[in-house]
């Protein structure tokens, strides 16, 4: 079976572009609650007439409200969830787990799509998003082939990126635009701030962009990830013109059936120094890396006036059959089949010919004229001699028979039940009740050496023997996976060797770990790249998965974490150099080698941004340029814990926070205090 191709619509205009090039999904946002809150997005009426328009042409839409929400937006979320039920659109696409919640209780008919913002990378996540009830997993960029395939004998649908912009951080882990801008990619807002010049060398020059990727296409390999179990070949690109949308949606539509396709007009219309298809063979390098360059530019304005050409006319999706009968003195009668829908109408009797009959191979030519329809047309005429049908009456009734069609097919579409009374969002208020305990978060073993020994402990899983042999008592750690997980197995192997050690917990980042940590009898506790940011969430990850503690979101506000109402114990990062990327590409030795690595990156502004290697782990961390400072705040928030987070901090600069943070100091030097998410 053919994947489904699945077109991005970033507006209106954008709708007809996909519907005409071939697709058979779209996905768009509305004006809230969307990862591209710059596009044009749509209205709620702007919303049910794109149903309307994709249903009638057969074509499935797809909604995204793939952003994190904040507590006091959880209102306006479920009458977007209210409008998505009665267009109704085929399935949301998820990030939040708050979503879920109000889909569960109040519409659960309503399909769920785990969005790549949730970081499912994994056959683990893909199992337990099929356990939650999600019908399809938008899967990781970053992912080879070997991947995808086992990824979809899970059982679930898998979606996978085809073509289209590359984000140089694995979605859902990037806080680069907020910390640069206050523009959050997990609300929407992602300003593209790794698009600007960065260098391993220094500050940068002409061509320093150490953190942008060429876009990413697959059009040549859609029969290899056929094979791999796909169920869904998605193109990126709700910020593009509809110009892009028709290229890449015909391409992998030819490609698809075997046909061949125009890759220089792909390319024409948008590529930063071409394509990349190494993630698919499990090589990111130095060759993936490339902007946009001034003659990417004026190559697209030579291609537009082609590639409109392209979704002129409408795609021919349907094959409908007609039977038209004429008889004397008796209405004209034509039947109309398509797809499962039937259809017969009747028009005023044909009248007695008096120079010349109709034949029925005139009719018939009349009936097949589909012109600027969906529909190729096989039609039959079985008409009594002497009669004469006009071919205005014959192009009535073939018109009226399609409209019908039509409309027979968007009325199979119904709006999805919703129940408003199954939501509550009365949460307990929290009081400032408590100062938080501190937690050290540390990267090597030795960064412990003068902490306090009886000081709360995460230690990354690769330094779990290092620790132990230390003489530090695991009963006090909790393990931390690898953020994003090129081998499963491996990861299993060694959090089971960590357990005959002592260690019983581990910090989730994902729902992939969530099931790791459960499936070895771990107990599991939530990172900050779960993106926790409201109390419905947190609820969840409390009631459903038994997270006992859950770090929140780096995106909140202190305040605003200390708001947030869960049975569990929550906590912050209070300290630390926040890691604003995840990324399978190593930017520096793309940029210089790794024999010219000096472990950071510069921007335009001369700021440094440390880079933690973890190649033997599969990625890497591109760290802030400083670390944020609440030493001197602890006493205003309510919460459970506090954590230090410690990377390129010697053992006596991590003694030495220590203390300033157990006497409330106020801070020296360069410091943040955390985002201004806008």
């Amino acid at each position: 079976m053919k994947p489904e191709i699945l077109s991005p619509c970033g507006g209106p205009e954008s709708v007809a572009a996909a519907i005409n090039s071939g697709c058979d999904a779209v996905y768009l946002g509305s004006k809230n609650f969307s990862a591209r809150h710059n596009a044009v997005n749509f209205s709620d009426d702007e919303l049910r007439e794109a149903v309307r328009e994709c249903h009638k042409n057969g074509v499935l839409v797809y909604l995204a409200i793939n952003t994190v929400v904040f507590d006091d937006e959880l209102r306006d979320l479920a009458n977007l969830l209210k409008t998505a039920c009665e267009a109704p659109v085929d399935g949301l696409i998820v990030q939040d787990m708050s979503l879920y919640e109000m889909v569960k209780s109040a519409c659960p008919d309503m399909p769920l799509h785990a969005s790549t913002q949730m970081t499912i990378h994994t056959p683990k996540g893909a199992e337990e998003a099929k356990d939650l009830g999600f019908t399809r997993v938008v899967a990781a960029r970053e992912l080879s082939l070997k991947s995808i395939r086992e990824m979809c004998q899970t059982g679930v649908e898998i979606e996978v990126f085809a073509h289209g912009a590359l984000c140089m951080c694995v979605s859902g882990q990037c806080y680069l635009s907020a910390a640069m801008g206050g523009r959050s990619a997990n609300r929407g807002l992602c300003a593209g701030a790794c698009r600007l010049p960065f260098s391993a060398k220094g500050l940068p020059g002409d061509g320093d962009h150490a953190l942008s990727l060429k876009d990413l296409s697959y059009c040549r390999r859609v029969g290899e990830l056929t094979a791999a179990g796909v169920a869904s070949l998605k193109i990126e690109g709700r910020m593009k013109r509809p110009e892009y949308v028709a290229a890449a949606t015909n391409a992998l539509r030819k490609a698809l059936d075997g046909e061949d396709f125009d890759e220089d007009i792909l390319r024409a219309v948008f590529s930063r120094s071409g394509f990349t298809d190494s993630y698919l063979d499990d090589s990111p390098g130095p060759d993936m890396f490339g902007a946009r360059l001034k003659e990417d530019v004026t190559a697209a304005d030579r291609a537009i006036p082609e590639i409109r050409k392209i979704y002129s006319k409408p795609f021919k999706r349907f094959k409908a059959t007609m039977t038209f009968k004429a008889r004397p003195d008796v209405p004209l009668t034509i039947s109309c089949d398509c797809f499962g829908h039937h259809v017969t109408l009747a028009a005023e009797p044909p009248e007695t010919a008096v120079n010349r009959e109709t034949t029925a191979a005139e009719a018939v030519e009349q009936l097949e004229k589909s012109g600027g329809t969906p529909y190729e047309i096989s039609a039959a005429a079985d008409i009594s001699p002497g009669l004469m049908i006009k071919k205005s009456a014959l192009n009535d009734l073939r018109r009226r028979a399609l409209t019908a069609l039509d409309e027979a097919r968007i009325s199979g579409f119904k709006p999805i039940n919703f129940d408003p009374s199954k939501l509550t969002f009365d949460f307990p208020t929290p009081l400032i009740l408590k100062r938080p305990r501190l937690r050290a978060r540390v990267t090597k073993t030795a960064q412990l050496r003068h902490l306090p020994t009886s000081c709360e402990v995460l230690i990354p899983l690769s330094e779990a023997e290092e620790y132990v042999n230390s003489g530090y008592d695991p009963s006090r750690a909790t393990l931390v996976p690898p953020r994003f997980d090129v081998d499963e197995k491996r990861t299993e192997g060694l959090i089971k060797s960590a357990k005959s050690l002592g260690f019983s917990a581990m910090e989730c980042g994902n729902l992939g770990q969530i099931r790791l940590a459960r499936d070895l009898g771990m107990t599991p506790e939530g990172g900050f790249g779960m993106n926790v940011t409201n109390s419905l969430a947190a609820r969840h990850y409390f009631f459903v998965h038994n997270l006992g503690k859950i770090t929140l979101s780096p995106e909140l506000t202190t305040r605003q974490a200390s708001c947030v109402a869960t049975p569990a114990q929550a906590g912050i990062i209070a300290y630390g150099r926040l890691p604003l990327m995840v990324t399978r590409n190593c930017p520096i030795r793309a940029n210089v080698g790794c024999k010219g690595c000096r472990g950071h990156l510069t921007d335009r502004t001369g700021e440094k941004f440390p880079v933690i290697c973890r190649r033997a782990e599969g990625f890497f961390e591109l760290l802030n340029t400083r670390p944020i400072w609440l030493a001197d705040r602890l006493s205003t928030l309510n919460l459970d814990y506090a954590d230090l987070l410690f990377t390129v901090e010697s053992p006596e600069e991590c003694a030495k926070i220590w203390q300033n943070y157990e006497n409330e100091l106020t801070p020296t030097g360069k410091f943040t205090r955390g985002f201004k998410i806008k």
